[in-house]
């Protein structure tokens, strides 16, 4: 369905042009919810002819959003949200940890999406992503609701996915919400994927969970060149549509709680509903999420402050369809 240019407004920056960059764009653009979509990316015209190819596909999707590529933040002009999506790929037997260094300095530089855009939500993709999303935090000075990172969503969709093809059912009639670091440390609470559990033994769960939490590196090691990009790009965008829609749904984003969880100082991920003036909007609650006594730990105290589990609490499981809900504060940094 078409919408008008009355209803089709703002702008969306996508930082990064490569594999996830132009996925999130052609996503964003698909929806046809925006005004205008810009990719940017410092490698010469690359931005550009993205652009030029997407454009193209207006007329086949029925989207008339307009799509640029430029090479500066500043030649984009001022956005209302941003994707970072730049940064170095894995490749086979790199673990997302060996990015810090390279995409550490590649996301602190854009810290220019203050100057330039003074307003934006800032959705990051960049791994390693709790770090990456804590570095862009830091040196935009954005407060934190502004500010979130792309990965749990992922893995919940990851997860459905799995347990959809390993015979739980459709995947659009599976529930799962994965929080924690993304990564290793990644849980999903099994308590909030019913259809799973009730579809398949518990121990081809616990596969499927593990598939998951190790699947980005599944898709490095069959590509043998480049990391995953369709989930990633897709991911982001839904992310910000989220926003955009500005509706009740909870959705597993890498936020900085304020205490939810017994959690301060970290980005981690949590639940978290996406709404028009960033990240999350919704009650909090002091309940925590159990996962076979596993605990939801935040990334190291190396690259977003102090590490610490919080407590699992038997008894006080997380209610269904309406996880406790992480709210950022809303105030300075």
């Amino acid at each position: 369905m078409t919408v008008s240019d009355r209803r089709r407004a703002g702008r969306a920056v996508v930082v990064g042009a490569g594999h996830v960059g132009m996925i999130a764009a052609m996503r964003l653009a698909e929806a046809n919810v925006f005004a205008e979509v810009v990719l940017v990316d410092v490698a010469g015209s690359r931005a550009e002819g993205i652009a030029l190819d997407l454009t193209h596909t207006g007329a086949l999707t029925g989207s008339g959003t307009a799509v640029r590529g430029v090479t500066t933040l500043a030649d984009a002009g001022p956005a209302d949200y941003v994707v970072v999506t730049a940064g170095k790929a894995r490749t086979p037997g790199m673990s997302r940890t060996d990015l810090v260094s390279t995409n550490a300095a590649i996301v602190g530089s854009a810290s220019d999406i203050a100057a330039h855009s003074p307003d934006a939500m800032v959705v990051v993709v960049s791994n390693p992503l709790d770090e990456m999303t804590y570095q862009l935090w830091r040196v935009s000075g954005f407060p934190a609701h502004r500010v979130v990172g792309m990965a749990g969503l992922l893995d919940s969709a990851r997860f459905r996915a799995l347990a959809s093809v390993g015979g739980a059912g459709d995947v659009t009639g599976l529930d799962a919400l994965a929080l924690g670091s993304h990564g290793a440390e990644m849980v999903i609470p099994l308590s909030h994927a019913p259809q799973v559990m009730s579809a398949l033994p518990s121990e081809d769960v616990a596969a499927i969970e593990d598939r998951a939490r190790n699947s980005g590196g599944e898709v490095v090691g069959l590509l043998g060149d480049g990391s995953a990009f369709f989930g990633p790009g897709t991911a982001a965008a839904r992310m910000v549509l989220a926003m955009v829609a500005d509706s009740d749904e909870v959705i597993s984003a890498t936020v900085r709680p304020d205490g939810e969880y017994g959690l301060r100082d970290v980005y981690v991920g949590l639940p978290a509903v996406l709404g028009a003036t960033g990240s999350a909007r919704s009650s909090r609650s002091t309940s925590h999420p159990t996962n076979s006594g596993n605990c939801v730990t935040p990334p190291p105290a190396s690259a977003s402050g102090s590490r610490s589990c919080p407590e699992t609490r038997s008894g006080q499981g997380v209610r269904a369809g309406r996880p406790p809900v992480a709210r950022p504060r809303r105030g300075g940094r």
